[in-house]
């Protein structure tokens, strides 16, 4: 039996700030009704009409009492914890993520943020900007470094995580994975549980996070993991801003007790003005955009056309499930 209804009295409703969605389903020749919304006034103007929303960061959970029609929503992003899930499947709604859409991306950009760490890439684009032509370092432990032979971390061995792992083996490096489960991973030499992290970290050249959050990943990265980390070493966050306890972070690195770190993601987003991270030298700062890539829309529609014809079959699994 179908759970939505035939596709010509069917209403979709794509709602984000920016991204193209609506254009890139129209060209597909689905036979939808369909909106698009670009604020959360018009969304929440809106949204009752909507038998499906497409949608993510405009998301609100106190939407939930005013979508009668609703029955299944497809996040924009592979990150699902804006979403009240148990709400949503009191209400007998159905919800999928967007994962594996920009893994390629987020891998790129973790790798990216390791490379300019290690060449300097920060500290040479600050003296472009007052045009000084710094000398060549004599002290090695100040002079720009390689990724070959350095021993990787990566927290979260999902698709991005092992996308990463595959990335940091073509450069000679050394890769552990922290997972729930230790089984062999590819292109790691070791997997470890993750209340095994403190040991893992302090044989790190760089940590980096590419974990979901949940309440046990919150504040996974705390006084005591950074304490356990080398002081030469960094730490790259493409997850989520509160993965990491961002007041022990800004101590660590205020203190030197790590050397530095690339930052897409923080508990509060934009960052403010008033924030110590934009005025550290050793922080390279990204606006959460690891996960941008001009392919991204289109990999989501892929992703929304293969659960609407689910759906539409009465089949009960979807694609990227959470609901």
């Amino acid at each position: 039996m179908a759970f939505l209804p035939p596709e010509g009295d069917l209403t979709i409703g794509f709602a984000h700030p920016v991204y193209a969605l609506r254009e890139l389903f129209l060209a597909r020749g689905h036979g939808a009704r369909s909106f698009q919304v670009r604020s959360l006034d018009e969304l929440r103007e809106r949204a009752p009409e909507a038998d499906v929303l497409v949608v993510s960061g405009l998301w609100r959970n106190e939407l939930m009492a005013r979508l009668p029609k609703l029955r299944f929503i497809q996040s924009v992003s592979a990150g699902t914890d804006q979403f009240d899930k148990a709400a949503i499947a009191a209400a007998g709604i159905r919800l999928a993520s967007a994962q594996g859409g920009n893994e390629r991306a987020v891998a790129e950009h973790a790798i990216a943020l390791m490379l300019a760490l290690a060449r300097q890439i920060h500290f040479a684009r600050d003296n472009q900007a007052r045009q000084y032509w710094r000398p060549m370092i004599g002290d090695l432990t100040a002079r720009e470094d390689e990724l070959g032979g350095k021993t990787l971390v990566v927290v979260g061995l999902g698709r991005i995580g092992l996308r990463l792992a595959k990335l940091a083996a073509a450069f000679d490096m050394r890769v552990v994975g922290v997972r729930r489960s230790a089984a062999p991973q590819p292109h790691a030499e070791a997997v470890v549980h993750p209340d095994k992290l403190a040991e893992a970290v302090a044989q790190a050249d760089f940590v980096v996070l590419t974990c979901p959050l949940t309440p046990e990943t919150d504040g996974l990265i705390d006084a005591r993991i950074l304490a356990a980390m080398k002081p030469s070493a960094f730490l790259v966050n493409v997850a989520r801003g509160r993965v990491v306890d961002e007041v022990a972070l800004i101590d660590a690195l205020g203190n030197s007790g790590i050397a530095g770190a690339g930052l897409d993601c923080f508990h509060e987003e934009p960052l403010p003005a008033a924030s110590p991270f934009w005025r550290m030298p050793q922080v390279i700062v990204t606006p959460h955009s690891a996960g941008e890539t001009r392919a991204y829309e289109g990999r989501v529609i892929d992703i929304l056309l293969d659960n609407l014809h689910r759906l539409e079959h009465g089949e009960a699994g979807l694609l990227n499930q959470i609901v």
